[in-house]
């Protein structure tokens, strides 16, 4: 976990996101960064993630190294009404005043499963990413996106519903980062090949 909150001096938009965060159902890599200038960037947790009540268990994980953007909504299973009933209104939910049983809450939501986001991800602003959803190292969602479907990686998705706009990298370059995995690597050695990093220079790593 990173030990400090602010990456850069005198920036209080930006946060290394994992060390404001408090929810153990949510898990996110070192140097990850949320930027948010509409309002606290401390307030990930109530502001981005949304609908993500206990009685699902379900889990937020994202990876390290990931740039999230200003006002991106993580949207879990309590908002999604189910599709299996005659109604959409969720009677489960307010069980007190229907007579119905608590254990039965649960039905009110088709459960898709936890939002998995991997290493180098880049997410707009505004994206929406949805329940269930799997986004791969080194993807990149475009500005409002809504994000229904899983992402592979190094794939660039936008729009509504999103869909894929282009590969970032060809084939042979997206196995050999793969392979490299280097935001596993130590700081020392990132920090030695941040030139090749940078200028996209896979074989100088």
């Amino acid at each position: 976990m990173m030990e400090k909150i602010y990456p850069r001096t005198d920036d209080m938009q930006t946060v290394y996101l994992n060390a404001v965060i408090k929810d153990s159902s949510i898990e996110v890599g070192d140097y990850t960064i949320y930027n948010d200038f509409m309002s606290a960037p401390r307030m990930f947790e109530q502001n981005n993630v949304l609908y993500h009540y206990p009685i699902n268990h379900e889990r937020l994980v994202i990876g390290k190294f990931c740039s999230i953007a200003c006002g991106a909504k993580f949207l879990f299973n309590c908002a999604n009404h189910t599709l299996k009933s005659l109604s959409t209104y969720t009677f489960p939910l307010f069980y007190e005043d229907w007579s119905l049983d608590k254990s039965d809450v649960a039905s009110a939501w088709d459960n898709k499963g936890d939002i998995i986001i991997g290493n180098d991800v880049w997410i707009g602003y505004e994206a929406v990413i949805m329940a269930g959803v799997r986004i791969g190292d080194g993807a990149i969602v475009g500005t409002r996106a809504v994000v229904t479907k899983d992402v592979p990686p190094y794939t660039i998705v936008g729009g509504v519903p999103a869909r894929p706009i282009r590969k970032r990298f060809d084939e042979d370059t997206i196995r050999k980062l793969e392979t490299l995995q280097w935001w596993d690597w130590s700081v020392e050695e990132i920090r030695q090949r941040l030139p090749y990093i940078m200028n996209g220079e896979i074989d100088g790593l």
